[in-house]
């Protein structure tokens, strides 16, 4: 049961990078007003906001398809879920990171709850590793 419930967990946390991808392709607003990932620190004055939100778009699909398959990978017990996770949990912060506005206000819609998550995985994930534990 164990199992079930951690990796509905991470395949739910890749999901929500999916409504972040539909706020950089102005699918639509995930809040009123709210422009992530227009004004990146990093990617903003190199690319422009057209192409930060593309790359934006990009990295959210590929956060999404990596915890989705790290969520099959606990289901169906194999080894490689673990440095997996930990693969795509710093992609998926470096994404929040890098995309981010540089702004200390709103952080929980600029990926600031997703970096918790991600922090506490990794966390999860090295623990169970290195206390060689097995669900």
């Amino acid at each position: 049961m164990l199992r079930f419930i951690i990796a509905v967990f991470i395949v739910l946390h890749g999901l929500v990078h999916l409504l972040y991808f539909g706020q950089s392709r102005r699918l639509f607003e995930l809040q009123p007003g709210m422009v992530w990932p227009e004004g990146s620190w990093a990617f903003s004055k190199r690319l422009g906001d057209k192409g930060t939100r593309l790359l934006a778009s990009v990295s959210c699909i590929l956060a999404a398809v990596g915890f989705a398959a790290v969520g099959v990978g606990i289901l169906v017990r194999q080894a490689w879920w673990r440095p997996l996770v930990v693969v795509v949990a710093v992609f998926s912060a470096v994404i929040f990171i890098l995309f981010w506005d540089g702004k200390p206000q709103k952080l929980d819609a600029k990926g600031g709850i997703a970096l918790l998550i991600n922090t506490a995985i990794l966390f999860a994930a090295l623990l169970l590793q290195r206390l060689d534990f097995e669900f």
